[in-house]
């Protein structure tokens, strides 16, 4: 029996290229378009991500700066 090193070598998606994966990524979008299985954003969708996203970051600086509202 060996004992395995510590290092280990990219696998998948990590080893390849930004390049490629943007390539993969991009094919996955403009294949879910055509099929009509994007998701389309409501306007109360994009609504309410946006306050949830306002909320993180005003408790974020909230928290850096020491002081609790």
């Amino acid at each position: 029996m060996t004992l395995q090193s510590n290092t280990r070598r990219a696998r998948g998606l990590a080893a390849m290229s930004l390049e490629r994966r943007r390539e993969i990524a991009s094919m996955g979008g403009r294949t879910s378009q055509a099929r009509g299985t994007a998701h389309q954003w409501t306007a109360e969708e994009a609504s309410a991500a946006g306050k949830k996203g306002s909320a993180r970051y005003a408790l974020k600086k909230a928290e850096k700066s020491g002081s609790t509202q």
